[in-house]
């Protein structure tokens, strides 16, 4: 399901038009996305839960010569899905 589909989705379940869809989906990502930036998770119980880690640099290989290089650190997003979710997909 890509992003148009779920706002179909979204519109058709709410009863909502596909514009109030729209905005109601980019909205909840725009929030999910500026709560991460301020390092805070977002919890949502029985779907699950978003959260900013630590990736520490590392020496990595480049996949074309074999050399050597730096990879930096870096705070990436994750994702830790909850007990309603993963029961709903077994």
């Amino acid at each position: 399901m890509n992003k148009t589909e779920l706002v179909q989705a979204v519109a058709a379940a709410a009863g909502m038009t596909l514009a109030d869809a729209g905005k109601a989906v980019n909205a909840v990502i725009e929030t999910i996305t500026d709560t991460l930036k301020k390092g805070d998770d977002v919890v949502l119980v029985g779907f699950g839960t978003f959260t900013v880690k630590e990736r520490a640099a590392r020496t990595g290989r480049n996949p074309s010569n074999g050399k050597a290089i730096e990879i930096a650190a870096a705070k990436v997003p994750g994702f830790k899905p909850g007990k309603g979710l993963k029961d709903s997909v077994n």
